[in-house]
């Protein structure tokens, strides 16, 4: 059987999933993510710059993440933004499917409902 990269790198930290979930939604700048992010999560991760730009430098090092061009209405010119590769997106969805199957196997021994309660 053949493994697949993106598998390699799987779990995914909560941190590292939440930043390719954001930019799997669009480009983003450093701030952006960041209150992305904890939008998402209701405030339970919040992100600082040094952790922020350390995890993403990581990722553009292994090819999850790229440096991208700020949007042409010159908005965000100042500012370095960051996109998703294809294996960036094939990870991230690998771990959401990882993370869909442990929710079927909680719901089935009662862990949780199907609506996601705690029982």
């Amino acid at each position: 059987m053949t493994e697949h990269p993106e598998t390699s790198l799987l779990p995914l930290s909560a941190r590292d999933f939440h930043i390719l979930f954001v930019l799997a939604c669009g480009d983003r700048h450093g701030y952006g993510l960041v209150k992305a992010i904890e939008a998402q999560t209701d405030g339970l991760i919040r992100l600082d710059p040094a952790n922020l730009y350390r995890a993403i430098q990581r990722m553009v090092d292994i090819g999850l993440v790229e440096d991208t061009e700020p949007p042409a209405d010159g908005s965000g010119e100042r500012r370095r933004y960051y996109r998703i590769t294809e294996l960036g997106r094939r990870v991230v969805s690998a771990d959401a499917e990882r993370m869909r199957s442990l929710a079927r196997a909680a719901e089935a021994v009662r862990l949780i409902s199907k609506s996601g309660r705690v029982s």
